[in-house]
């Protein structure tokens, strides 16, 4: 390739990085709240699967993309609750309620969402950032979705609220001690459910981002596992909204390789490329785990710091 062709490459992936890492930001935002708390939702796949097909519906039955988001975020809300309102009772498995979650929520969507394959809802319109540029590579990139600026906005919120505020406080401490929120006063069971439902808020914000912006349509595999993902992404950026940010734009750009080769023309080993996300998921498990050592920024009542 030339430097032309390199440089039409370089641009397809920052532009992809956004446009995939989107939900991932969402979601991985959503979880890291959850987590902070002591509580871990892997039925986060679910909530997607689930907010996505709502979204898409509200969209296509008001004619209007935002109120589609707003249903995304409080049908993944309503299903996240759930999963904190049944891990808050006695021997029940956080893990397990997770996985009962997912399959509940994937079900009702595909479920509910069978009339929504075919049919076109309005999409979330797209921030034309490049319009000052003649060249169509540069316009392309700088296309966002319009959601991305609210995810850098929440990252920077959720990173000041957890240091800065008294709602931060009280989550950091139901996830560092149970014992210590209660001896203050604090219902700990409380806390992890606000804090698992609002998680659950902006998980579905993600699912709008995938229904309603890229791919911008309905389809039972939609998802392809991004939920999942997001939990390994949230133990990469060590608990840190803001890492949060830079770890789904890393994972976006990884899944935008090989959509931005096939522009240039590469069109070998595209599925290889696609396969990016899920191999770059498994090398950070390895590389993040260790039982010589620690996780940083882990909360303690999660189990996977000791």
């Amino acid at each position: 390739m030339d430097a032309h062709a390199w440089i039409d490459l370089s641009l397809a992936v920052a532009g992809g990085a956004i446009r995939v890492g989107t939900p991932f930001l969402f979601v991985s935002l959503g979880e890291c709240l959850t987590e902070k708390s002591g509580r871990i939702n892997l039925g986060l796949e679910g909530v997607l699967v689930f907010s996505a097909m709502a979204g898409f519906a509200g969209s296509y039955l008001t004619g209007s993309p935002w109120l589609g988001v707003a249903l995304a975020g409080v049908c993944g809300a309503l299903l996240a609750m759930l999963h904190g309102l049944l891990c808050s009772l006695p021997r029940v498995s956080d893990i397990a309620t997770g996985i009962a979650l997912m399959l509940l929520g994937s079900g009702l969507a595909f479920y509910l969402g069978k009339p929504l394959i075919q049919p076109q809802a309005a999409q979330i319109p797209s921030l034309p950032l490049g319009a000052w540029s003649s060249d169509p590579a540069v316009q392309s990139a700088l296309s966002i979705n319009a959601l991305f600026p609210l995810g850098v906005l929440l990252a920077g919120l959720i990173a000041w609220g957890l240091k800065n505020t008294r709602w931060g406080l009280v989550l950091r401490m139901a996830g560092d001690s149970s014992d210590a929120a209660r001896a203050t006063g604090y219902s700990v069971n409380g806390v992890r459910i606000a804090a698992t439902t609002a998680g659950g808020f902006i998980a579905g914000l993600g699912g709008a981002s995938l229904s309603l912006y890229y791919p911008g349509s309905w389809n039972e595999g939609l998802s392809s596992g991004q939920g999942l993902i997001a939990v390994a992404l949230v133990i990469f950026a060590r608990w840190s909204p803001w890492r949060c940010l830079g770890a789904a734009l890393l994972f976006g750009g990884a899944g935008a390789v090989g959509p931005a080769l096939q522009s240039v023309g590469v069109s070998g080993g595209y599925y290889l490329f696609n396969a990016m996300p899920y191999v770059l998921t498994l090398v950070i498990l390895v590389a993040s785990c260790s039982p010589q050592r620690a996780l940083r920024g882990a909360p303690m009542e999660l189990g996977v710091s000791r």
